[in-house]
Parts: C-alpha cells; structure tokens; sequence
C-alpha cells in the first residue's frame, strides 16, 4: 500500500498548532513524538525534543492505520 505523505522541513512552518504528546511517552526518556491534526485533515508528527524541526505530514486515513497498527 503506497501512502501519500510528505514533509516539512520547520514545524513552525505549518503556523500555529495544538501538539500532542502520548500518554505513553516515558517522561525523561526523552524518545517521544508529537503529533498535531492540521485544519485540512492531515496529521503532522515531529519529534519532541526539536519542536522547530521537521514535521513528517499524513492524511488522517493513514494516521489511523498507523495507530490501529500499534
């Protein structure tokens, strides 16, 4: 299955987000991702501890195959 994706190289470049952290992440073990739902349906993820950095975008049908996979 080809999944449509792509990505941004700065965050903040997608403006002005409401991001999430799991519930799961492990506090101080620093390997957690972030992922914000974008007004146009896509999901952006980025990694936490470089919020500015790149944010890797997918539609929200592929976002929850990924969780469904989980």
């Amino acid at each position: 299955m080809t999944v449509p994706s792509h990505h941004v190289d700065n965050a903040d470049d997608l403006g002005v987000l409401s991001w999430r952290k799991s519930t799961r992440s492990g506090g101080q073990s620093g390997q957690c991702v972030e992922v914000a739902y974008l007004v146009d349906s896509r999901v952006a993820v980025r990694d936490s501890k470089n919020p500015c950095g790149p944010a890797f975008l997918l539609s929200s049908a592929a976002w929850d195959g990924f969780r469904c996979s989980l």
